[in-house]
């Protein structure tokens, strides 16, 4: 198996644009975990402009599938993390990235957490984050017109992308709309679904697993915030809580919530009150809401108690998503496959577009979010401005009131 100076000789003797070294890959996490408001498809689309796009880590397809097999268990913006490092610096890198991707939420929502259960509040920040909505939809609009002018060039992956559109619009699961794509996908075969797709050209080189390398794990400089043990519940049975949750974390953040909200509640450690905040902290963060483990396990045993929810959770998902990308590479050349992941790539770009959708109600309220959303929208895609600089623009405009 290659060596990673290896693999970065081969891509540049084939004339392919370097890969990112794995510090620089992890540095890219942490800065896309720390800016990206605005839930799991905002962090998809930050992921797309910023390794995709710019840095040309993977091809655009090869992500678009990654999306996909995110989708089947756990928060699918840190499966989608971790498959981008497993692709490039194999299961370790894998691994790295995503706790790199997940370090700032976990740190914010540890230190939101210790203020709240001081203090007994939200901290007053709602205003601040209401001026990220209209940017945020923007953002997601400008990541799937550039997805989908090299995964949708003709009329039949068009109508695949608006049928998951509207079925993602109407809440069906979206590990069924993708099941779906790719049965349609078996069935109508990859020729058809990709007509009009520009070819790979030669000189790009294959992304290809270079062995695990030096699997710098990141760690987590953590605050020096202890929380108080509410009831004296041990890690053990913290993690064993979480651990089983995490096996049935199917469908998005979201579905997480109406579960932990009868466990914790009936097991008496968290109020309702405390619950419903909770929840609005975790919207609070960059992060999935999945960091609503980190709260609780906060309240119930300080900070070794929010380390042990947050990766007994996640654990079921990451090695899940570990063996798929793993296996991706072998599995992707089979031919009934890849007719698969013809119906799911469109479908993904149809996905994309309908959190815009449901979003927009929410977060477009009067001539001030609409303007701030077009305007967003046209720094992004026709001046190529950075996200985190207009995500500080509407945070400004936020806290100022001007966008509410």
């Amino acid at each position: 198996m290659a060596t990673d100076r290896e693999f970065q000789t081969q891509r540049l003797h084939n004339g392919a644009r370097p890969a990112l070294s794995l510090p620089v890959l992890l540095l890219h996490f942490l800065k896309i975990g720390a800016v990206g408001f605005g839930g799991g498809m905002a962090m998809i689309a930050l992921m797309e402009r910023d390794l995709i796009v710019k840095k040309r880590a993977l091809e655009a397809e090869e992500f678009l599938h990654g999306v996909g097999l995110g989708q089947v268990l756990g928060p699918f913006a840190v499966n989608t993390a971790l498959f981008v490092g497993n692709r490039l610096y194999g299961p370790w890198g894998g691994l790295a990235c995503a706790f790199a991707f997940m370090a700032p939420s976990v740190l914010i929502v540890i230190l939101l957490a210790w203020l709240y259960f001081s203090f007994n509040a939200v901290p007053a920040l709602q205003n601040a984050i209401g001026g990220l909505g209209p940017v945020v939809i923007a953002l997601i609009l400008s990541a799937a017109w550039s997805m989908g002018r090299k995964a949708v060039r003709s009329w039949p992956p068009v109508l695949m992308a608006v049928l998951a559109l509207g079925l993602s619009v109407l809440k069906i699961g979206a590990i069924y709309v993708l099941i779906g794509a790719g049965l349609i996908g078996l069935v109508a075969g990859k020729r058809i679904l990709s007509k009009g797709q520009q070819q790979k050209t030669a000189h790009r080189d294959k992304p290809r697993t270079p062995g695990a390398g030096p699997a710098a794990t990141a760690g987590l400089a953590l605050l020096p915030v202890v929380g108080t043990a509410a009831g004296g519940k041990s890690l053990a049975s913290i993690a064993w809580m979480f651990l089983k949750v995490g096996c049935v974390f199917f469908g998005g953040g979201f579905v997480l919530v109406p579960i932990l909200q009868q466990k914790l509640e009936t097991m008496g450690w968290l109020t309702p009150r405390e619950f419903i905040d909770g929840v609005a902290i975790s919207n609070l963060t960059p992060g999935p809401i999945a960091v609503l483990a980190t709260f609780a396990g906060f309240h119930l045993h300080g900070v070794p108690g929010a380390l042990a929810a947050t990766l007994a959770l996640f654990i079921p998902s990451l090695i899940l998503m570990t063996f798929l990308s793993h296996g991706y590479s072998r599995l992707k050349e089979g031919r009934h496959v890849q007719d698969f992941l013809a119906g799911v790539t469109p479908a993904v770009m149809g996905m994309v577009i309908s959190a815009a959708v449901l979003l927009a109600p929410g977060a477009l309220h009067g001539p001030a979010g609409w303007g701030l959303m077009a305007s967003a929208l046209l720094l992004l895609a026709r001046f190529q401005w950075h996200p985190a600089w207009v995500l500080a623009i509407g945070a400004a405009m936020g806290a100022a009131g001007i966008v509410r």
